[in-house]
């Protein structure tokens, strides 16, 4: 184990991969455009057709579309991650390994990152502490009685998995079970066994007929000779009939095939913003199949694409919060660094991707708070606890590493959290800014000591 000490937090590295190659489609080029993209597969699904451009496709940003049959599914939206993937199997069965999560950008245009890049994260993992140890094999027992009563038969012996036992799920190689054939010396009875079923007779009858009544059936029969029963020693004989009737079917009306009726006109576009489906039906009914006709072959519907050439609204999304302005009292000489006096302080947010008549964010984009101020101010510090192990980094390069570390943390003054305002109602104080904590020196280090190791048994990116 390799330890290293530093004064800074380290960074967290993401390795990315940009599979290049995706442009956008020339405006005028028709596109197969799908009415639900899935993010976190990157799979288009719910297939509207062709005959559409790019940008017509788009004016729904939650479609997709592909450029061709073959072509990868592209969303409309704007460039932006998915989620995190699940993390992967370990890369070993037993003792220390690691396991990887990925994530893809998806979208079109400008976003937040590069379509068609990848970014990967990797951490250690041990599904079992241990390895197996193969057991030995104990002497084998004593041959069991003959497995029949007559003619010949098989005997078996055991042996146990206990010289030594096995470790941590090991096993021990062979089988545990021996056979050989044993032998009798007595006649055993033949019991009789039915024959196959002879071919079914003529109908009874030339028809059927209509309502209630008995229909017309036919027969079958089979002999007992399958084998014969032994007269000496006495074998059973057949069970059941050797008899089988059924009735007859299909007599006399003859099948009448169905055939297509016309189709009925389509109707409007199934949505009112970008591109949508319009049906047509038809009716198995000229004529409609009778007697066990045949149904109509292929599909009683079909839609084709519609495009109202509306682009579909998008509600806007807040962005993150912007840092906290510093802990102050506007118009006044009052000096309040570090001192037991309640200072303002506000962060504001922005509303973005609102378009086409889609809603405004809900909320404000301003909030304020009451604040001391401890910017600079040293305060008095004490170490934690070691941290978790880290992620592994690189995450596909090599010589990975994981890291842990311990950090002198200052223990804030002890200061009422809770105050009455100027309104005579009560409001939360918090501390703003980043103070300098003392601590003893841990390892010839101030503020931050850090230990490092390598990651175990790493198998390449599948990329």
């Amino acid at each position: 184990m390799g330890i290293f000490w530093a004064n800074r937090f380290p960074l967290v590295l993401v390795v990315s991969w940009w599979f290049g190659g995706l442009e956008a489609p020339a405006e005028a080029q028709n596109v197969i455009c799908y009415a639900a993209f899935n993010v976190r597969a990157g799979t288009c699904s719910d297939l509207l057709g062709e005959g559409v451009t790019a940008d017509e496709c788009c004016l729904n940003h939650q479609y997709g579309f592909r450029e061709n049959e073959n072509g990868p599914c592209r969303s409309c939206r704007a460039a932006a991650w998915s989620e995190w993937s699940s993390w992967t199997a370990c890369s070993v069965s037993c003792t220390e390994g690691v396991q990887r999560s990925s994530r893809t950008c998806h979208g079109r245009g400008v976003g937040t990152c590069q379509e068609a890049s990848r970014e990967w994260q990797m951490q250690s993992c041990t599904v079992k502490d241990c390895c197996p140890v193969m057991g030995g094999w104990s002497g084998w027992g004593a041959w069991s009685a003959c497995s029949v009563t007559c003619l010949k038969g098989v005997q078996t012996r055991k042996r146990s998995c206990s010289n030594p036992a096995p470790v941590c799920g090991g096993t021990c190689p062979g089988d545990g079970t021996e056979t050989q054939p044993c032998d009798t010396r007595r006649v055993c009875p033949t019991h009789g066994n039915w024959g196959s079923w002879g071919n079914w007779g003529a109908c009874s009858g030339t028809c059927t007929p209509e309502g209630a009544g008995p229909k017309p059936t036919q027969q079958r029969q089979r002999q007992c000779n399958n084998p014969q029963p032994s007269v000496s020693p006495r074998g059973n004989p057949c069970p059941g009939g050797e008899r089988d009737h059924r009735d007859c079917a299909g007599l006399p009306f003859c099948p009448r095939d169905g055939n297509w009726g016309s189709w009925k006109p389509a109707g409007p576009c199934a949505v009112t913003c970008g591109v949508g489906r319009v049906q047509e039906k038809r009716l198995c009914n000229n004529p409609e199949p009778r007697y066990g006709g045949k149904n109509c072959l292929g599909p009683d519907t079909r839609s084709h694409t519609c495009s109202t050439r509306v682009p579909c609204p998008v509600d806007g999304q807040w962005s993150e919060w912007g840092l906290w302005t510093p802990c102050t009292r506007l118009a006044s000489t009052l000096k309040v660094s570090c001192e037991e006096i309640t200072a303002l302080q506000w962060r504001n947010r922005k509303c973005v991707g609102q378009a086409h008549g889609g809603n405004f964010c809900p909320g404000s984009r301003q909030e304020g708070r009451s604040c001391y101020n401890i910017h600079h101010c040293s305060l008095p510090g004490s170490w934690t606890d070691w941290s978790p192990w880290g992620l592994c980094e690189p995450p596909c390069g090599q010589n990975p590493v994981k890291s842990r570390e311990r950090v002198c943390k200052p223990k804030y003054p002890d200061f009422p959290l809770v105050v009455e305002g100027e309104n005579r109602k009560l409001q939360n104080v918090s501390f703003w800014g980043t103070p300098v904590p003392i601590c003893e020196r841990l390892n010839n280090q101030p503020l931050k000591v850090v230990e490092s190791t390598p990651c175990q048994n790493v198998v390449p990116c599948e990329d």
